[in-house]
């Protein structure tokens, strides 16, 4: 395989036939994200796409889905990606779900006709980077998006039925917006209506705007306490008929999975008895992206 960079995926894409057909990511404007600050945006040439499916039509025959990296996919022209999408399906036939990354911007530059063409052509499901739904702190972080344009988006995923991953970002807020951005986050997930929600926990890298602020001190990073409070208020105030929780990403302190509403009281309690030291808590040095 040709792989240029970081190649960043998705936890439950760790089986998936990973097939890098972007370099970097098209915003690479997060003041959190340090995955492609070096890295200019740039969608792979035909031929080494089809020498990557072609080592895969090989040597990975055992996988059975197919990841599309790197950072936003999706904004490639959509003929573009049908091509890639075909071959894949001629390549390797045995392969039953394509999903990738794909940001606000670029959801919203298709066609709920152009991602339903998509799917029939493979794609399963798309993972958008919520990461607040509290608008100054989308501003505050470069997302280049609003919660009204978050929610636009995924509306157009789920209207061509594609499964909906959506990411949200404890601690991103900083401590002085800290509840703010969770209740707001879990009131817009309401609205998304996603079918899968991961939360991570913020870890400050050192080649990022966010870094920068930290040492400055013009951004507190909560302490461990305030992260879970964030974590039970944005639990409380997500009211969705059904969708999968996860909250067991290796940058959190304390793994949590599960489905909402089924299991909403039973998360409430694991996250209570962290607070109160009832539960042991990931080690510093345990945390990892």
């Amino acid at each position: 395989m040709n792989y240029e960079g970081n190649i960043i995926r998705p936890p439950s894409e760790a089986h998936s036939i990973i097939l890098q057909v972007t370099v970097g990511c098209s915003h690479n404007k997060c003041t959190f994200c340090g995955a492609y600050k070096e890295v200019r945006f740039r969608i792979k040439d035909t031929a080494t796409i089809n020498n990557d499916v072609a080592f895969a039509s090989r040597y990975c025959r055992n996988q059975k889905r197919v990841f599309l990296a790197d950072g936003d996919v999706l904004i490639i022209p959509t003929a573009r990606l049908a091509e890639i999408f075909s071959t894949i399906r001629q390549k390797l036939p045995w392969v039953n779900r394509i999903s990738l990354y794909g940001n606000t911007k670029s959801i919203l530059r298709k066609t709920v006709d152009e991602l339903q063409s998509l799917k029939e052509l493979g794609l399963d499901r798309i993972y958008m980077g919520l990461e607040s739904g509290h608008d100054p702190t989308l501003k505050n972080i470069k997302k280049g998006v609003n919660v009204k344009q978050m929610i636009q988006a995924a509306e157009m995923v789920r209207a061509a039925g594609l499964f909906l991953s959506v990411t949200v970002l404890l601690g991103i807020a900083g401590r002085s917006q800290s509840l703010e951005h969770a209740r707001e986050t879990g009131l817009v997930l309401s609205k998304m209506k996603p079918n899968q929600i991961a939360v991570l926990t913020l870890m400050l890298l050192e080649n990022t705007p966010l870094f920068d602020d930290f040492r400055s001190g013009s951004f507190q990073l909560p302490a461990q306490n305030m992260l879970l409070d964030e974590l039970k208020i944005l639990v409380e105030s997500i009211a969705l008929e059904r969708v999968q929780f996860q909250a067991n990403h290796a940058s959190n302190y304390l793994p949590i999975s599960g489905r909402l509403p089924k299991d909403k009281e039973i998360i409430l309690q694991l996250i209570e008895n962290g607070l109160n030291g009832r539960l042991h808590l990931k080690e510093e040095d345990q945390r990892t992206l």
